[in-house]
């Protein structure tokens, strides 16, 4: 019996389609069947989430850290990852600056690594194709694989390459389709009746197109308003150059986390203005209206267990990239307290009112917040323990025109642009997102507070010691500490407030309720509310890569080319 061994084509500089194979001995008894790609092509566009895009530092910035190369954030580089874990709240700022920082792009002409001994192609080595893939690392670096953390999306992206361009092998069906063609959606937790995938589905969608898929990473330091408008760029580029040899007329997009905010914006007249461009969205939990862990991890850091070296070791990619920004609010507040991208992921109006709660030893609320406006009531509060800003952490480069005025005027921007993005979708979008009990999350932030205290009390509490970990004591009502001459009175560390673990259902970052406002629409073609995975790991589930290929596969089906 003869070997079948599959060979897809490539498209070539001066755009002629060819394939490539090695003749076999005589003694093998081997077939080659060669594959040539469509010539109608719809790009996939994967935008990661925060922390997910590699990003390099402006050469001033690295002469300034005196370090032996221009990375500012890349996970996948171990060693690298070891030592910023140990950066102080200072390098942490001037390494991970908005202002100060760039997208990691793949450059072989000018290397630009900050490092003569590295060149780009080892800087993204990274990006490495699954053995049998039809691409080579060169062709995964240059269609940005290696401008993401691979550890967490290759996997994905490998798996969308695979099949969305090998779908069937001499008219029959791949193996790997056999999985999702024929399924009932309810499989993978559809929140509604949906129809299953057939090999007709397969064929109107695939017929003589190619999913070439890419990854564009964007600076999530910086607005993701901005974020949008870059990766329009790049996506008018990225479909010019497929017009030069093939019929490229749409793209469909796939997102995680926060790169569902980019998404949205890229289609949103006000940034990206592509509506017309892109077929459609496949939105990966996204915190779709904020999320409170965001306003948690400013003032007590990133809920990871402090240091694990084996953690570290295993690449366990949510763990490793919360290392890096910091376990403590002092190392949190002045990178994301000064990244216009990060203040973006704070609750936005449409969260709600009264997710801010102060309670008594015994849970009966003290004090709740926003009753409106959380940017003015709680985000932009420095005089008070419960607002989010603190001065003594949030600038400790001195950097000019970071602080708390800054951030005010930051968070008056991510009002604005919360605002634009309200209850605007793609009109042929799809999500699958973490609704699970075992998996806990930040609906709501509770600080608990020890003592005989008040509501009218709350306010007028003042700071003594602040752990940074989510622990503060205060000097208790109408102790006057000015008055203590030999040691400070036992009242004045009686009365503490404790940041309470996350109580609601999620994926352990983003709440239910947050993603849920993508069901709450009403504009979705298809949900599914999904169980037993981790956010920044949710890519690796198995419900989440079925739902994402039904999604695509969907989407696909709606294409009507403008020429036959």
């Amino acid at each position: 019996m003869a070997i079948q061994q599959p060979i897809n084509g490539k498209i070539g500089k001066n755009g002629v389609r060819h394939s490539e194979g090695s003749l076999s001995p005589n003694v093998a008894d081997t077939q080659q069947n060669h594959y040539l790609a469509p010539d109608r092509v719809i790009p996939v566009i994967f935008i990661p989430g925060i922390m997910g895009s590699n990003l390099r530092m402006t050469a001033e910035r690295q002469q300034r850290l005196k370090s032996s190369n221009n990375v500012a954030w890349s996970p996948d580089r171990k060693e690298d990852s070891l030592l910023q874990a140990a950066d102080s709240p200072r390098t942490r700022q001037l390494r991970l600056d908005p202002e100060a920082t760039v997208v990691d792009l793949y450059d072989p002409k000018s290397n630009p690594t900050g490092d003569p001994k590295e060149t780009a192609a080892q800087r993204h080595s990274n990006a490495v194709p699954v053995p049998g893939s039809h691409l080579s690392q060169e062709e995964a670096r240059q269609r940005g694989w290696g401008e993401v953390y691979f550890a967490s999306y290759g996997e994905l992206l490998n798996r969308l390459e695979m099949q969305l361009n090998r779908m069937f092998a001499n008219g029959k069906l791949q193996p790997e389709w056999k999985g999702i063609v024929g399924v009932d959606p309810k499989s993978w937790q559809a929140a509604s009746s949906l129809p299953p995938l057939t090999e007709a589905d397969l064929k109107q969608a695939s017929k003589g197109c190619w999913f070439p898929v890419h990854a564009f990473g964007y600076n999530w330091l910086q607005s993701n308003a901005d974020s949008a408008r870059a990766l329009a760029k790049r996506i008018n580029d990225l479909m010019a150059e497929y017009k030069k040899h093939s019929r490229c007329e749409k793209v469909i997009i796939v997102t995680h986390s926060m790169g569902g905010l980019v998404g949205r914006a890229l289609a949103h007249p006000t940034y990206g203005n592509l509506q017309d461009k892109i077929l459609g969205v496949v939105h990966g939990v996204m915190p779709a209206i904020g999320a409170a862990a965001a306003y948690r991890r400013m003032l007590a850091g990133f809920e990871s267990a402090g240091f694990s070296f084996s953690k570290l070791k295993e690449g366990a990619e949510g763990y490793v990239a919360n290392l890096i920004v910091g376990n403590t609010g002092p190392e949190v507040m002045p990178v994301l307290g000064n990244a216009p991208g990060g203040l973006q992921l704070l609750p936005s109006i449409g969260y709600g009112a009264n997710w801010l709660k102060i309670t008594d030893e015994r849970g009966s609320i003290l004090k709740q917040l926003p009753s409106a406006d959380p940017y003015a009531e709680i985000y932009s509060r420095s005089d008070v323990w419960w607002g989010l800003l603190r001065p003594r952490w949030i600038n400790p480069a001195d950097i000019r025109t970071a602080g708390v005025e800054n951030t005010r005027k930051l968070l008056m921007k991510a009002r604005g642009f919360h605002q634009d993005l309200a209850g605007y979708y793609h009109p042929c979008s799809y999500a699958h997102y973490g609704c699970d009990n075992n998996r806990k999350a930040f609906q709501n932030v509770v600080w608990k507070l020890k003592g005989n205290i008040k509501p009218e009390q709350v306010d007028s509490l003042a700071v003594t010691l602040e752990d940074g970990k989510g622990k503060i004591h205060f000097r208790g009502p109408g102790t006057d500490l000015s008055q203590a001459r030999a040691a400070i009175p036992i009242q004045a560390f009686a009365y503490e407030a404790t940041i309470q673990p996350p109580a609601e259902a999620g994926d352990q970052t983003v709440p239910m309720l947050s993603a849920d406002d993508q069901s709450r629409s009403g504009k979705f073609k298809g949900i599914f509310r999904q169980t037993g995975y981790e956010h920044q790991a949710s890519y690796k589930d198995a419900r989440a890569v079925a739902s994402t290929l039904y999604s695509i596969i969907q989407i696909a089906k709606q294409m009507k080319w403008e020429s036959a």
